[in-house]
């Protein structure tokens, strides 16, 4: 991207305007001769630069949004953080990730064509179906009848904000007539040195007919350094009974606390 200074600028540089609006009126002024697509250049230069002033808070965001479904809006920092407080899918909205106002720090979910669940695409075990949330329709998938239940999910610590307490859960809904969940289900939070986070959680015993969250753990992301990943696990395999009824929205990965 051209940088829209002219060569009066560069020999008497300017004043690092406070606002992109005072930018771009110290453009108007100094370069009458501007064209319009000058000045537009400008303006993102400007947008640019401020970005990596005030939204660069070392979790590459910019990374992220590479496989935003929708060119994300930069022409203004109010616009962007609207954007990015309301959520941005990626990845053929199969993930979405948000920036938690408070914390300021990344938060996702991974919707279940984001995870790996055996005999997802068996037809007579899981059923995919559109789920309208908040005007946008995102996609799920039912349990029709397993023995093997094992759902997986994977997070890039790169993608997630240091020094900050995070914390995982599955989105699901027993149905009215779901069976087979006598035998409690194995949760898992792997963390890439290994340690491990397990328990069990009886889905039995939670509210039917609408959506509840099944905590799975929590860790602290301290660098960046590799690539580095979190596995999350929901699984259960070894009871012999076949199971029903589940409905999963994915998995929510977003932070507990500062550290």
């Amino acid at each position: 991207m051209g940088s829209g200074w002219s060569e009066e600028q560069v020999a008497q540089p300017p004043q690092q305007p406070t606002t992109v609006g005072a930018a771009i009126r110290n453009n108007e002024h100094s370069s009458g001769n501007s064209s319009n697509n000058n000045l537009k250049e400008e303006k993102e230069k400007v947008v640019k630069g401020k970005l990596g002033e005030e939204v660069k808070l070392g979790h590459g965001f910019e990374a992220i949004l590479k496989d935003a479904d929708l060119p994300v809006d930069r022409s203004s920092l109010d616009k962007l953080y609207d954007q990015l407080y309301a959520g941005i899918f990626l990845n053929k909205r199969t993930k979405k990730y948000w920036l938690d106002k408070k914390l300021n720090s990344n938060c996702f979910m991974l919707f279940p064509r984001a995870l790996s669940i055996t005999w997802a695409e068996e037809n007579k075990y899981w059923r995919w179906k559109s789920l309208e949330e908040s005007s946008d329709t995102i996609e799920i998938v039912e349990l029709l009848n397993v023995c093997w239940l094992e759902i997986h999910g994977k997070m890039k610590t790169c993608e997630l904000s240091p020094r900050i307490r995070y914390e995982a859960a599955f989105e699901v809904m027993i149905k009215e007539a779901a069976y087979g969940w006598d035998v409690p289900v194995n949760i898992r939070l792997k963390r890439p040195d290994g340690s491990k986070q397990e328990h069990k959680e009886n889905l039995e015993q939670r509210p039917r007919g609408r959506w509840v969250e099944i905590p799975i753990g929590d860790f602290i992301v301290h660098d960046h350094e590799g690539s580095d990943e979190i596995e999350l696990s929901m699984y259960e395999h070894e009871g012999g009974m076949w199971k029903r009824g589940m409905l999963l929205k994915g998995l929510v990965i977003r932070p507990k606390g500062s550290i």
